[in-house]
């Protein structure tokens, strides 16, 4: 039996190492041709020219292709080139900063375009497989699993900070050239766009999800992201230990600052204040309330529930657009 078992050890080792190669080798002659080399110019306030480069995704049959604003810039066009030597110059569609997602649109003819995958049905421990264009080099693939999930990242516009929320870390290694490439399963359905190296080993990519979604339909409908503003910054908090029981939740969203004359302001938020909902959705932090602040709920009434002095006190306030 113990020979037996010594005599199989390397040829399933074999298998296993054949089937994981078949999974990355399957997924990036799926995904190379899809993924183009970006390259754009823009010009400086100084006047000068300055370049840039990353990797793009075709994502429609007529031409858009989906990659970083980081990745963009300021430019308005550029050029694409992809595997099989072709290129095509392309215009900016739309840019949202805030999301480090932008959207070209290639003037000449594009490959088949990738399918693109639902990033919360991943699992801790998943394979996924990174590929990208860098500086033209067709067919930049690395393979990882997904070692973490629900990560958040700063990204900032002007003087707008948010939050991209439930990114992707991956111990796949991306180089700068990869921003803007794909982050796919064994299926071959894109489930993130690569955007950052976290550091040795560790890179982080935006997910394909209901948000990002909403985002690319709004950058292909109106070339931008309208966002609500409600004007209050704060921390999660712990409820005290009756309030927790009593509303099945353990933490809030304490108020720290309130923005003079802003949306919170003329609602009667106060600082001190601990928010537990808000349209009907729990806050235990700033992320999940700024889940609500998208396009629709600008100009429109939300019910919030705040713990003061105490007691639960219901405000209604009118989120006006971020500028």
């Amino acid at each position: 039996m113990d020979a037996t078992v010594a005599a199989e050890g390397p040829e399933s080792r074999s298998d296993e190492l054949d089937a994981y190669s078949r999974v990355v080798t399957s997924v990036a002659a799926e995904l190379t041709p899809s993924v183009a080399a970006l390259s754009r110019a823009e010009r400086t306030g100084s006047g000068r020219l300055q370049g840039g480069t990353g990797s793009a995704v075709v994502f429609t049959d007529d031409g858009f292709l989906l990659t970083n604003a980081h990745v963009v810039g300021n430019a308005s066009s550029g050029t694409v080139s992809f595997s099989d030597g072709s290129t095509s110059s392309f215009r900016v569609i739309g840019t949202d900063p805030l999301s480090d997602l932008a959207i070209v649109r290639a003037d000449g003819p594009t490959p088949r375009p990738a399918r693109l995958g639902d990033a919360s049905l991943l699992h801790v421990g998943q394979l996924v497989v990174a590929v990208g264009n860098p500086l033209g080099l067709a067919g930049s693939v690395t393979a990882g699993v997904v070692s973490a999930l629900g990560r958040s990242l700063p990204s900032r516009s002007g003087g707008a900070v948010r939050i991209i929320d439930d990114v992707i870390q991956t111990d796949a290694a991306l180089n700068p050239g990869n921003s803007g490439g794909a982050l796919a399963i064994s299926s071959g359905e894109v489930v993130g766009i690569n955007t950052a190296v976290a550091g040795v080993g560790l890179g982080l990519a935006v997910p394909i999800n209901d948000t990002t979604r909403s985002i690319i339909t709004a950058l292909l409908v109106d070339g931008r992201v309208r966002r609500a503003y409600l004007g209050v910054g704060g921390m999660p908090a712990p409820l005290p230990p009756g309030l927790a029981q009593r509303t099945g939740q353990s933490h809030g969203l304490r108020v720290l600052e309130v923005v003079p004359d802003g949306p919170a302001a003329r609602a009667g938020i106060q600082p001190g204040d601990i928010i537990l909902t808000a349209a009907g959705h729990t806050i235990a932090g700033a992320q999940a309330l700024q889940r609500l602040m998208l396009g629709d709920s600008i100009g429109t009434r939300l019910p919030i529930t705040v713990f003061r002095n105490g007691a639960l006190v219901d405000v209604i306030a009118m989120p006006t657009e971020l500028a």
